[in-house]
Parts: structure tokens; sequence; C-alpha cells
């Protein structure tokens, strides 16, 4: 099979699309033929070695993926040949990844597709929107009629927060870095949108009212600046920002009965991200959230993918509203 991996850490060039041996299932294993998948921040910082993990040798990149069972092991109970599936957390603790035709996948990450959903709408969903809803409902318990302030807007997480925010009521305002993604967390549903380059933030949250979910999915964080903006028992959200290093007014923090809460992904025990999948799929199925891709290339072009992607996530060049999918 074709696939998209390493031999080595370091930059993009070092991926190598090539042929690489069809997995083959084994117990809970389930083998799925790919039809798309998506690129996020830790791929590249996996690719990398931003973040130090063991992997396997050769190492298949990609976390998220889409496609249909071909085949599976023998104590498989939930999917058969034929089925639709969508899932993500691959290519960590010693699991390869999914950019490749195929990829054994244990049955507990695996979540059934929507018949009204496409693959590539399902790949470019996977870790964004189980992201955010544990962010938002694992977390922070986000209400109804609760503020939200969502920075990054127009990203993979960003966008989700927006849709899921708003079903159940929430109202949010989102920042985004450009005219463009201004316009696109409009159309997502946002209450209200500011440019954080160039509109006035306090002015905009003042006019907004309490933000009671602080959710920053931008590497940079200033905490300083969400303790003195959320309301009174105000959740700070933080799923980004890699190493760096924050200083705040403890004073400032716990008079306001503030919490401060940090997560990643692939922590979260399968169970938990079930539940939060079979949520997203009710609202896939609805047509009430959608997933936002920017552009969808072919998995030969997996390196280009990984350039563009740290541009834009390390480098800060704001040409990306959404998610990159890889479709072999």
């Amino acid at each position: 099979m074709k696939a998209a991996y390493i031999e080595k850490t370091g930059p993009p060039e070092k991926i190598i699309y090539g042929s690489l041996p069809k997995p083959k299932p084994t117990g809970k294993q389930v083998l799925i033929k790919i039809s798309a998948v998506a690129v996020n921040p830790v791929d590249t910082y996996l690719r990398s070695g931003m973040l130090e993990m063991d992997l396997p040798q050769p190492f298949i990149l990609g976390c998220d993926f889409a496609g249909v069972v071909e085949a599976v092991g023998p104590e498989v109970t939930k999917y058969r040949k034929g089925d639709r599936v969508w899932g993500s957390n691959q290519g960590m603790f010693g699991r390869q990844g999914t950019f490749a035709e195929y990829a054994v996948v244990e049955e507990c990450w695996v979540y059934p597709t929507p018949e009204e959903v496409s693959d590539e709408d399902a790949a470019a969903i996977a870790m964004v929107g189980l992201t955010a809803h544990l962010g938002l409902f694992r977390e922070a318990r986000l209400k109804t009629d609760e503020g939200v302030f969502v920075g990054g807007g127009a990203g993979g997480v960003g966008s989700c927060v927006i849709q899921m925010a708003r079903i159940i009521g929430a109202r949010v305002l989102a920042a985004a870095g450009n005219k463009r993604k201004v316009e696109i967390c409009q159309e997502l549903g946002a209450t209200m949108v500011i440019n954080y380059r160039t509109d006035d933030l306090e002015a905009a949250l003042k006019k907004f009212g309490p933000v009671n979910v602080w959710f920053e999915t931008r590497r940079d964080q200033d905490l300083e600046r969400a303790i003195n903006n959320v309301a009174v028992g105000g959740r700070i959200v933080v799923m980004a920002g890699g190493d760096t290093k924050v200083r705040f007014n403890l004073g400032s923090f716990y008079r306001k009965d503030c919490k401060l809460l940090g997560y990643a992904i692939f922590n979260t025990p399968p169970d938990e991200q079930r539940k939060a999948a079979a949520e997203i799929n009710r609202w896939l199925g609805k047509g009430r959230l959608r997933a936002r891709i920017d552009r969808v290339m072919k998995l030969s072009d997996a390196a280009a993918a990984h350039r563009l992607q740290e541009e834009n996530t390390l480098g800060r060049a704001g040409t990306l509203a959404g998610k990159i999918v890889l479709i072999p």
C-alpha cells in the first residue's frame, strides 16, 4: 500500500511517500480502507521531534481518518465489512498513523459515519470536533445562555467551538485574524466577531457581556487578559500553547473563583471520547455541525501539507482557515 511516513524525525522533507506492507487486523482491530485523513498541528510536532514520543519505525503519520471497513479482527463486535467509519487518536503511543491507503485501528477508537456525512467532512471534524466538545462540555461544563470567548474562531477547533456553543444556546464572541476569517466566523453563527489584529478586544468584551468560558485555540496565551475579562466563576480552557511561558496575578484569579482547565485529547479515555463522538454524529447528521475545510490535497503531497500547516501553526502565516484534508 502507499503511505506517507518518516524514518527519522525532522522537517517536512523527511516525509516519504512510498510503499509499505498492508496491515492485517488482529484481536479487536479494524482494518479500514482510508478515504480521507486530516492534518493536525500535533502531526507536525511528532514529525519534527518537537513532541518527543516513542515512534515505530518506519512511522506512518496522521491521527484522523475516515473510510470503509475492509476486514475485522476476531474479537471485533461493533463493525463489519462495508461499514463507513471515522475516528482519531492514531499515530501516538506506539500506534501507527493513518496517512496511508489502509490502517488498522483498535475498535474503541472507531465511530460510525452518519449516512449524510462525507468522508472528507468526517475526517476533518475528527480531532478538532472531539477537542472542542471535550473542552466545552466535559471540562468547562458550558450551559445555555452563557457567554463564550473563542480565539482563532475560523480554525479547526475554533469553528467547532462556535457551532457547538450556539447549538446549545450559548452566546459566542469570536476573534479572527483577517477579514476572510471574520466572515467565516459570522457564517458559522458567532454572536459577535472581531478582528484581533485591528479591533479593540477590550471594548468588544465589554459590549458582548459576561464571558463564562474563555477558549483560546491559538498558541498565544494571555491568561492575565482572560482572568481580567471572565465573569465570576469563569472557566479558562487551555488546549494549545506548547512550551509557552505565562504569568498572571494569582489574587485576581482566585478572587473571581476562576478555574484553569488544561487537557489533551490523547489523555481522554476511549469511552469518554465515544460519548462525545456520538453527540458529534447527531449534530453532523442533522446538519447542525459541519467541518471547516480549507483545502483538499493528495496524500502524495503530505510534505507540502505539513509545511503549510507548520507555517500557520508556528509561523502564524494566516493562510489557513480550517483543516487540510488529504485523499489517498
